[in-house]
């Protein structure tokens, strides 16, 4: 029978509860139990796609064009699987369906309320997904923390799923903070009693309690935690900082998480596991080389803002045995002077939105190319290589119409079915799109492949009247969409690595698998250091 594990968090968000989840989840498929993962999040939003990175984190797209919360994007990586827009719930999607069902008269005339109406569509919708990715194993990660109103239902629908699928089919870990008293060093467990307290007010009993702590929990800690919240010692697990987030695995299985729910859902211990988990982690503790890459993008304050980027590169670094250090920069600050970049041994200019940094992206993507710096650009970057390309060896007076409408020569303009759109949430090029890669080019060594799927979200593309013209001047498109008029990824012949792509490569780099375009920027920047 499906099994449901379900992750809560109290005391205050940001305790990396999807890092949590995504390490439980992949113990369990080193065990050989099929996982897929849920992440709900309380907001009313129906999708991340339109909130600010700068609040949110950055937006993860799916193969099939969900934009999704960023923790969607961990539990991928982790499990090395592809989820789908329905793998990710949220207040909005749920009351937008109770809402349509209403209109069209499906509940037959009874009031429509959150018991049972809202909680009923949650249950449904946890169970669907579960069954349709033919899993064992569902962990479900409830975003916020325990008292806050938005989550209320969500936890209220979690409870009546434990009473409705049994209780040796459901395990609830709550995810808490432990405070330490820096004067006397002392590990504080009273938010963690006031926060299972609230839990169990409203009818649920952690099976486990994970403690998130600057250092290893106590046995005397654990030991309180266990009296107080009313869970054996032995399922009080320490999450303790460390050095990477792929180390928590590990972690959690010399505490002996595995053996506790395999225990707890009376299933049965298949192998060993984490063989080559071990050996990526030594790998990435013991890098021979470094490099430092700039990243010159307009959200660098948030560092989650560009999560996938910086796994890319972490991925990619660990194949090439050598250490990624990540300079941000605002691209405002470039908008004068980019000799800041001599520095750099690479140059990445990441996706964005907008008018404010554009310009700075273009004096680094000039400098990159100038100076033979290795240099990727993503999406935006990808377009706004283009625009420094026209502007700058081609001589036009150019830009894309998505900054200056009015432009001279609109040589990035917008998308043809995004003629008539009036409403944004959902509506760019979204998800897996076919790329055809030329035979002979920088990008077909990289891939080693004529088609590729890569995932996508844009409103805006290169003018398809101005390639040609590109072309003549020495700019290569080395991959193109099937329809043969959208430009997908662009380089330059002369130059050691100067690549950019349309789509957005860092939402498929896995820890064992990293993704063409990261390494072989690692690879150039590597090169050009050791010169």
């Amino acid at each position: 029978m499906l099994k449901y594990i379900i992750v809560t968090g109290g005391v205050l968000s940001g305790l990396g509860k999807g890092v949590i989840a995504s390490s439980i989840g992949l113990l369990l498929k080193e065990q050989g139990y099929k996982v897929t993962a849920i992440k709900i999040d309380p907001y009313l939003n129906c999708d991340a796609g339109t909130m600010n990175p700068f609040q949110h984190g950055e937006v993860f797209v799916l193969e099939d064009g969900g934009e999704v919360d960023l923790d969607l994007g961990n539990y991928e990586r982790f499990l090395d699987i592809n989820l789908h827009r329905d793998n990710n719930i949220t207040t909005g999607k749920v009351y937008k369906n109770v809402i349509e069902k209403e209109r069209r008269g499906d509940y037959l005339g009874k009031t429509v309320q959150i018991v049972p109406h809202i909680t009923n569509e949650i249950k449904e919708w946890i169970r669907r997904v579960a069954l349709n990715s033919k899993a064992d194993i569902c962990v479900i990660e409830v975003g916020g923390t325990v008292g806050d109103i938005e989550s209320m239902p969500f936890l209220e629908a979690v409870r009546q799923l434990h009473l409705e699928e049994g209780h040796k089919n459901v395990v609830f870990i709550h995810t808490t903070l432990i405070p330490i008293i820096s004067v006397v060093g002392e590990q504080k467990t009273k938010p963690t009693q006031h926060s299972v307290k609230e839990l169990r007010a409203i009818g649920i009993d952690p099976d486990a309690i994970v403690g998130r702590c600057s250092e290893p929990l106590k046995e005397e800690t654990k030991r309180k935690i266990s009296l107080f919240c009313n869970v054996p010692i032995n399922a009080v697990f320490s999450s303790p900082n460390v050095e990477s987030i792929y180390e928590l695995p590990i972690v959690l299985e010399k505490q002996g998480m595995t053996e506790f729910i395999l225990n707890r859902f009376e299933i049965k211990k298949r192998n060993n596991g984490l063989k080559k988990w071990y050996g990526y982690i030594e790998r990435i503790k013991n890098l021979e080389n470094e490099v430092n890459i700039a990243i010159v993008g307009k959200y660098t304050a948030l560092g989650d803002s560009y999560l996938s980027i910086i796994e890319a590169f972490r991925h990619a670094g660990a194949e090439l045995n050598t250490k990624v250090n990540i300079a941000w920069i605002e691209a405002e600050d470039l908008e004068d002077d980019a000799g800041i970049l001599k520095k750099m041994d690479g140059v990445l200019v990441p996706g964005g939105f907008g008018s404010r940094g554009a310009e700075g992206k273009i004096q680094s993507i000039k400098f990159a190319r100038e100076n033979k710096k290795p240099f990727l650009g993503i999406c935006f970057g990808f377009q706004l290589a283009v625009v420094e390309y026209g502007r700058n060896v081609i001589g036009l007076n150019c830009n894309t119409t998505e900054i200056e409408p009015n432009v001279e020569h609109p040589i990035v303009t917008i998308l043809p079915e995004q003629y008539d759109v009036d409403m944004l949430g959902g509506t760019m090029r979204l998800g897996a799109q076919s790329v055809l890669i030329k035979e002979g080019t920088l990008a077909y060594r990289l891939y080693k492949k004529k088609e590729i799927y890569e995932r996508h979200r844009h409103r805006y593309e290169v003018n398809p009247e101005y390639v040609e013209m590109l072309e003549k001047n020495g700019m290569i498109f080395s991959g193109i969409a099937k329809d043969r008029i959208r430009m997908e990824i662009l380089e330059l012949h002369g130059h050691p690595y100067f690549i950019a792509s349309q789509f957005h490569p860092e939402f498929k780099s896995r820890p064992l698998k990293p993704v063409p375009l990261f390494y072989g920027l690692v690879k150039a920047s590597l090169e050009e250091k050791i010169k």
